[in-house]
């Protein structure tokens, strides 16, 4: 046997010590690493601004204006509805002005000049009436003087001229209220009328406005509920419209873990969706979630039950082709 030999004999021990060291020590690291707790993983998704928009009126759709996906600004048409209850409503108000409108007019121009003048011609004759009546009077007087009458013939004279002059100014009464035209308080509650009955006609004038369905804000059409020639119910949404421009990411993150996500801080995620792109969030907004079933044991025999907490980031920079519904991921 060589010495070559030999000494080859000798070290397959120890390698084979080393080896199986080795292994061992491999082993042990893998338990032990399984036996830690996996480290903190949160998922979340992107969500938008949404306006659900629905009319104020009920009225019969006649025609959709726009499309799922479509890009629309404020004040773009987005249904036309056919109401002809709101046309009648309309029809009956304008009416309604005009009467008013009419009364308020004579109240301000008062009596017309043919009747004014028949006042005062009736003033002059009963003036003349009562003129005559003290003529007579005071020749039955003079005769009453004389002895040549008696007493009552004086008194009947008398009586007469008395209500002769009293039908005058009766007359004179009614030529000076012609002439003056209707009292003031009567302008005025002419007056409040119309603009009572104005705000009638403005009223029903904004319910047939509100059939031509107008967007109050901008962004894309993320839902068109409405189809043309359905009955749409007051106040049930027709169109959503969605802004992605003003989006937010959403976690769920348990108590225990929530130092992670102060107020104002930042962190960063990945979208999946846009091929794992990386994107800053800054948080603005922690809520606890009000469903009981949110809550975890910290541990099985002992501990403090965690509770689950709404976490809210947005964006510290527009992040190109995200929309609702994205993935977010947070790693550590």
């Amino acid at each position: 046997m060589t010495a070559s030999s030999s000494s080859s004999r000798s070290g397959q021990p120890w390698v084979l010590g080393l080896l199986g060291v080795a292994v061992l020590g491999f082993v042990v690291w893998g338990f032990w690493r399984a036996s830690q707790p996996p480290a903190p993983y949160f998922q979340g998704q992107m969500e938008a601004r949404e306006a659900d928009i629905a009319p104020k009126v009920t009225a019969r759709i006649a025609r959709v204006a726009v499309t799922e996906g479509q890009q629309i600004q404020p004040g773009d048409l987005l249904v036309e509805m056919d109401s002809p209850e709101v046309r009648a409503k309309l029809a009956q108000a304008e009416a309604a002005k005009a009467a008013a409108q009419a009364v308020s007019d004579k109240a301000q121009h008062g009596a017309r000049p043919q009747e004014v003048q028949m006042a005062r011609l009736n003033w002059q004759r009963a003036q003349a009436g009562a003129e005559l009546a003290h003529t007579s009077y005071q020749r039955v007087q003079s005769l009453y003087d004389q002895g040549l009458v008696s007493a009552q013939k004086r008194d009947e004279a008398h009586t007469q001229w008395r209500a002769n002059a009293a039908q005058a100014e009766a007359a004179r009464a009614q030529y000076d209220m012609a002439a003056s035209g209707a009292r003031a308080e009567d302008k005025a509650a002419a007056a409040a009328q119309v603009r009572q009955v104005d705000g009638v006609v403005a009223e029903v004038q904004a319910a047939e406005a509100e059939t031509q369905l107008r967007s109050p804000v901008g962004g894309e059409v993320a839902k068109v509920l409405a189809k043309e020639g359905e009955l749409s119910p007051q106040g049930v949404a027709v169109v959503t419209v969605v802004d992605l421009q003003d989006q937010w990411v959403v976690l769920n993150v348990r108590e225990d873990q929530l130092q992670r996500f102060a107020l104002k801080s930042r962190f960063t995620g990945q979208l999946p969706a846009l091929g794992g792109h990386s994107a800053e969030f800054e948080v603005t907004y922690l809520g606890v979630l009000p469903d009981f079933a949110t809550w975890r044991t910290t541990r099985g025999n002992q501990g403090f039950d965690a509770r689950t907490f709404e976490v809210r980031a947005r964006p510290a920079a527009p992040i190109a082709g995200a929309r609702p519904g994205m993935s977010v991921v947070v790693q550590p």
